[in-house]
């Protein structure tokens, strides 16, 4: 029994310190700009174990220097409540779990002829920049919890404006395009600055499945999201 009182501990300790190395790491990122996400780190060594170059275009530029249009447009399109919640919209959550399980229990023939349904989940903004900053790509219970508790985290330690600043210079905007500058160059030939309405609502449609708009720039449904959520846009609240 003493050993396995030592044992507990000892994992006790460890979640304690795991915890604390997170706190310090979102507490230093209110003036150090994060140079690479564990995603991005990721999706680089996925790149050279396949064999093939490492493809990797980022370039951090400041909020400032982001299209307003940018972020009204990745605000809109991800978590339009961002300025509003803690780090976690347990009504848009809800909402998910209810819209998934209505797609998961139609027969798959109703589908036919109609664009197929996607699966959403409820992750703000905020949650995904705590997933893609500090943690694995894996899909548990365990790291769903300590998702939640990053992003309650992030939104104590940084504000609403430098939340949005990191997430948008790391979040992938295709196969090794990381962040609005490298996405605006990559696909517009422009500056993240110069980015119109309609480019920015194209780039922030693609957000939940980049890689494959990338491969479809024709895609239908890529066209049609784009045009709802310009007329969104203007109504979407930024911090």
């Amino acid at each position: 029994m003493r050993a396995v009182g030592r044992w507990a501990l000892l994992v006790l300790l460890a979640f304690v310190a795991l915890q604390l190395f997170f706190v310090l790491r979102i507490a230093a990122m209110a003036v150090v700009d994060p140079q690479s996400t564990a995603f991005q780190r990721s999706e680089a060594w996925a790149q050279l174990a396949g064999g093939g170059p490492l493809r990797w275009r980022q370039q951090w530029v400041p909020y400032e220097q982001i299209s307003e249009h940018l972020k009204r447009a990745v605000v809109a399109a991800e978590d339009d409540g961002f300025v509003g919640h803690d780090g976690v919209d347990w009504q848009a959550m809800e909402r998910a779990w209810e819209r998934n399980a209505h797609l998961a229990a139609q027969p798959a023939a109703a589908a036919r002829g109609r664009r197929a349904a996607r699966i959403r989940g409820g992750s703000t903004i905020t949650q995904q920049l705590a997933k893609n900053l500090l943690l694995s790509g894996e899909r548990t219970l365990l790291r769903k919890g300590q998702e939640f508790v990053l992003a309650l985290l992030l939104e104590r330690l940084l504000d609403k404006r430098r939340i949005l600043e990191i997430y948008l210079n790391s979040v992938e905007w295709g196969e090794g395009v990381f962040g609005a500058e490298a996405a605006a160059q990559h696909y517009h030939r422009k500056s993240a600055r110069a980015l119109g309405a309609a480019e920015a609502a194209r780039l922030a449609v693609m957000l939940p499945a980049p890689k494959r708009y990338e491969r479809m720039p024709s895609s239908p449904y890529l066209a049609a999201r784009t045009r709802t959520l310009l007329a969104r846009m203007g109504r979407t609240e930024l911090p």
